[in-house]
């Protein structure tokens, strides 16, 4: 459970991030946040299902599992807010 908020929270500061970098992509603070946490949990989720991502659960915390937790997190929410972004303005015909 653990590294699932981590990866949540690490995802929004993520796709927050991605946002800044990609200034004619960002969505918004809000929204930037919102696809982050989306694709933070994504991320972790797919590497926990690989066997790639640690666990930080059992009441320890496992300086490694935090770091990967952090990792998927924010990759996967910049990925995630890029590829919305992306959609969005296809979708607009720019």
């Amino acid at each position: 459970m653990l590294g699932l908020i981590i990866s949540l929270v690490s995802g929004a500061v993520g796709g927050n991030i991605a946002g800044a970098l990609m200034k004619d992509k960002s969505l918004g603070t809000l929204w930037n946040s919102v696809a982050g946490i989306a694709g933070g949990g994504l991320g972790g989720t797919i590497l926990s299902a690989l066997g790639l991502a640690g666990s930080t659960g059992g009441g320890t915390l496992d300086t490694g599992a935090i770091l990967t937790s952090i990792g998927s997190g924010g990759v996967g929410g910049g990925i995630l807010l890029a590829v919305i972004s992306l959609i969005r303005s296809a979708m607009a015909g720019k």
